[in-house]
């Protein structure tokens, strides 16, 4: 598809392509929703379409299935870490960065009171429903090739033939990954940013044994 005069211009998507990204993201929330509180094999494609307030058509038009819709809100999260690296101070260190634009998505200043047990059991059952693993496989190789190219313009490396931007993409979805499933595993409730900050703080010092 070709960008729009508004994208070409001002570097920016236009109009209908917010509007598309504005679809696929109500779409792939509900479907977390309904998951997390319902169960996944409650959850129909009619069902999330209605919970977004569009046709099952328009679900279509997104996604082959809510397995491919949940996944897509990690694509969309970690797009918007890319952003917000690239929006950050220059000077200021990669980690730190990296830190504050994985925090900004992963527990945002706006975000509610963090969730009860039923939610964090809800979570963990979604994750692992085998039915997802492939598409979060996919999601999280498209995000790492975005958040590559972002690395590499906030470095100037380049993100097809340097392997640096492509090392730390991979490292902040895995410590992202870990990060999250620590907090969601613990015995007692751990904050999530508690998590992120101990882990970004052991790989901006390289993972020193403790």
């Amino acid at each position: 598809m070709a960008p729009t005069d508004e994208a070409r211009t001002t570097g920016q998507p236009g109009l209908r392509e917010r509007k598309k990204r504005e679809t696929r993201v109500a779409l792939s929330q509900a479907a977390i929703r309904l998951c997390v509180l319902h169960g996944w094999a409650d959850v129909t494609v009619d069902r999330i379409a209605a919970e977004a307030n569009v046709s099952v058509r328009t679900f279509r038009n997104y996604f082959a299935g809510k397995a491919e819709a949940i996944a897509a809100s990690h694509l969309e999260r970690m797009l918007r870490v890319a952003d917000d690296l690239l929006a950050r101070p220059v000077g200021e260190p990669l980690w730190e960065s990296l830190l504050h634009a994985v925090l900004a998505q992963f527990v945002p200043p706006d975000s509610s009171a963090p969730q009860n047990e039923r939610w964090r059991e809800g979570v963990r059952l979604m994750l692992a429903e085998p039915a997802l693993a492939g598409e979060i496989v996919k999601a999280n190789a498209a995000a790492q090739q975005e958040l590559a190219k972002a690395v590499a313009r906030r470095t100037g490396t380049d993100a097809e033939r340097d392997v640096y931007p492509k090392l730390v993409a991979a490292v902040v979805a895995a410590g992202s990954a870990v990060a999250v499933e620590h907090s969601l595993r613990a015995d007692e409730p751990v904050p999530l940013g508690a998590v992120l900050a101990q882990v970004f703080d052991q790989l901006a010092a390289g993972l020193p044994v403790p």
